[in-house]
């Protein structure tokens, strides 16, 4: 967007929020790079327990999670999902704050090969869903960037 990567604004939007940056199945730059765990493929609950492993392993206390495509981010982010408890936003369940704990959890969970589905996972730990603070945008296509920016433009507008 504006010959800036996604990924790039994500980085913007929470490093400030965290103790160190890590992505999960892909690499960039110079960001450490998690497999997903335990094994390769496993869509997002993979990432997520990859990085709650590397968290656990590391001495982090959680792990904070957001996906490459949603926007905008609040840059408060960590103090409105924080808890001791698994915690997500209400419609975009990928953005979630994550107590390292969960990961030997998610490890059991992920023996049974039925067990891939991210809203199964939030069902299962009973995660908190806490509504977003703004309308956040999955962009996965032209169209949802438009949309996107012709918000930030009526945004610009209405001040």
């Amino acid at each position: 967007m504006d010959g800036v990567a996604l990924l790039e604004r994500v980085i913007g939007a929470i490093a400030a929020q965290v103790d160190e940056l890590v992505i999960c199945g892909r690499d960039w730059r110079d960001l450490k790079r998690i497999e997903d765990h335990p094994e390769p493929n496993l869509g997002p609950l993979g990432g997520l327990n990859g990085a709650l492993a590397y968290a656990r392993n590391n001495g982090f206390d959680a792990v904070l999670s957001v996906p490459v495509d949603v926007l905008p981010l609040p840059d408060n982010l960590l103090e409105i999902l924080e808890s001791n408890n698994p915690t997500v936003f209400a419609e975009q369940h990928l953005i979630g704050y994550w107590p390292v704990c969960f990961g030997e959890k998610l490890d059991t969970y992920l023996v049974v090969p039925s067990h891939r589905a991210f809203r199964g996972w939030l069902d299962h730990v009973a995660a908190r869903k806490v509504n977003e603070p703004l309308r956040l945008y999955n962009v996965n296509s032209p169209s949802d960037l438009q949309a996107y920016l012709d918000e930030q433009v009526t945004r610009v507008a209405k001040k």
